[in-house]
């Protein structure tokens, strides 16, 4: 049933990639065969169900250098005898064995393909080992261009880290590397010189002291995405806390550099304010089983799983900045408080495809602005999602191409926040608005999506069919605008600037009177009454307006 599921789900999204309805996707047809392997469900990956990883490796800082082998545990969903593997140059596989027989390896750039000699029997688990090596490829400018980070701390220590989002996490360890299938547990076992200490994913089992070298072993009891899993590297202090949230004690652990201990005591005191807002708003925290970690790095920093990324540097805001301009930025330490975000959204609830990344970018967004209503209230929260439209390009639509690894518009951060914000108000209830987050927390738990989902959930929760709506904002780049006049006392008003069918209410105050308007692309009317009538449009809605 899953592969069926999971064959026509393939087969529905590469038809999707040639629709082009109402010029709301403009497809570049630019992509090659490496996007094609790396992006869409190939045959090689769709016949096996991604069961457990034991990541294995040593990390040698001063070549740059990293070795080791990747156990990897699947369930066979159809009988197939070529199984695809995803490793970036200049990375090479050593060698793969299955019941320790050596396998032959079919390479095609970054997607590997393994040849398969035991017969794969449907509902079998089995596994196979991917030995590998090299200088994996250096972060520009992580974590947008990333891979690995070697550098050092003020005391000349090194200081080591990775981030892959978007880029993949085969940059620097051998995966399936598609979102659309989840390891469900996984190990990672980091060896690193003595001096040193390895943060990864989950909880610590062990630290083995080989003489020269430790190696640190992590166990990750939840399903994880790839570009989620990471390995920092330091000379690290640590420092901790519990919680006693919604689903009962949570070990909340810290891991800075050991010249930044106290002020970091001081300045992620911003953590646990996260976790209670964020539990008022989503619901438990996913991960309760592997804890939360909040670990520096030498980068801004990553949402990775339950091993939070942080290089804000020790300030309010973003590098302290406030990006709205509204002053409510500098409330919080915008990384903590946006990276964490993403333990809802993007580690509990995953897109299947990086073409709906905005599934992650947007709620997360969104959610710092309900972090500041959660402690400063609605109109704080208000003016902040409504400071970032200054950032909103509208150059390109937020959704981007399917099975060819292709994201859509940086749009999707702002643009997507906002558009969250103009569906609380649609909503116009806040308590029902907060209780379908929670609940969308809870149907997709630890579950890949696509925005279809998405689009269905909010429509039946909310009540109203805003399929038009999500078009307008996800897959097009104009903005809605209301046109409107008002003569002989009637208010005449109609949609402009949409895509055919758009129907969107608004709310808007005539005389300072909330009323509700239901335009459509066709003239409306409404009487009014009296003459010196003034209509403002209600701006928490993200339109434009013109009378």
């Amino acid at each position: 049933m899953k592969f069926r599921f999971l064959l026509l789900f393939y087969i529905a999204s590469l038809s999707f990639c040639n629709i082009k309805a109402q010029g709301l996707l403009v497809k570049k047809n630019n992509f090659s065969q490496q996007d094609t392997l790396r992006g869409s469900i190939t045959p090689e990956r769709i016949w096996w169900d991604l069961t457990y990883y034991h990541l294995d490796i040593e990390v040698f800082p001063d070549t740059k250098f990293i070795s080791g082998k990747n156990t990897i545990k699947y369930t066979v969903l159809n009988e197939y005898q070529s199984l695809q593997i995803d490793l970036q140059a200049p990375l090479k596989i050593t060698k793969v064995t299955q019941d320790g027989k050596e396998l032959e390896v079919i390479h095609n750039g970054n997607a590997h393909f393994i040849q398969l000699i035991k017969p794969q029997k449907i509902g079998r688990t089995e596994s196979i080992v991917v030995y590998y090596q090299g200088n994996p490829k250096e972060a520009v400018r992580a974590p947008w261009d990333g891979g690995f980070s070697w550098k050092k701390d003020q005391n000349g220590n090194h200081f080591v880290a990775t981030s892959c989002q978007g880029l993949g996490a085969s940059v620097w360890w051998p995966c399936k590397d598609h979102m659309y299938d989840e390891v469900e547990n996984m190990r990672i076992s980091v060896t690193v010189p003595k001096n040193l200490a390895d943060v990864s994913n989950g909880r610590l089992e062990s630290i083995e002291d080989n003489g020269t070298t430790k190696t640190y072993n992590w166990y990750v009891d939840n399903p994880i995405n790839n570009y989620g899993v990471n390995v920092n590297i330091g000379d690290y202090a640590h420092f901790s806390e519990v919680y006693y949230g919604e689903n009962g004690p949570l070990d909340m652990d810290y891991f800075v550099l050991k010249d930044n201990l106290k002020k970091a005591k001081e300045h992620f005191k911003d953590a646990p304010k996260m976790m209670k807002a964020f539990e008022h708003w989503f619901g438990p925290y996913p991960f309760y089983e592997d804890g939360f970690k909040l670990v520096e790095v030498p980068y801004l920093g990553m949402e990775h799983q339950s091993s939070v990324t942080y290089g804000n540097q020790y300030k309010k805001g973003y590098l302290g900045r406030d990006l709205s301009g509204s002053g409510w930025g500098l409330k919080f330490d915008f990384i903590i408080i946006h990276e964490a975000g993403h333990e809802w959204f993007a580690n509990n609830i995953t897109n299947i495809d990086i073409a709906d990344m905005w599934i992650h970018e947007s709620f997360t967004n969104y959610s710092e602005s309900l972090f500041l209503d959660y402690y400063y209230g609605k109109k704080a929260a208000s003016e902040y999602v409504i400071g970032l439209r200054n950032y909103i390009a509208n150059l390109s639509p937020i959704i981007g191409e399917y099975n060819v690894n292709s994201e859509g518009s940086s749009d999707m951060y702002n643009k997507g926040g906002n558009l969250l914000h103009t569906l609380r108000q649609i909503t116009n209830n806040d308590e029902k608005w907060r209780m379908i987050l929670r609940k969308m927390n809870k149907v997709f738990r630890h579950k890949t999506v696509n925005t279809a989902q998405i689009e269905t959930f909010l429509s039946t929760e909310i009540g109203i069919d805003l399929s038009k709506v999500f078009d307008q904002y996800l897959r097009n780049t104009s903005i809605p605008t209301l046109d409107y006049t008002i003569q002989n006392n009637v208010l005449t008003y109609k949609w402009t600037n949409v895509v055919e069918g758009f129907n969107m209410p608004v709310k808007v105050f005539i005389n300072k009177e909330e009323t509700w308007l239901y335009p459509t692309t066709k003239v409306q009317s409404k009487t009014l009454s009296d003459k010196n009538t003034t209509v403002t449009i209600d701006e928490n809605f993200y339109i434009f307006s013109k009378k």
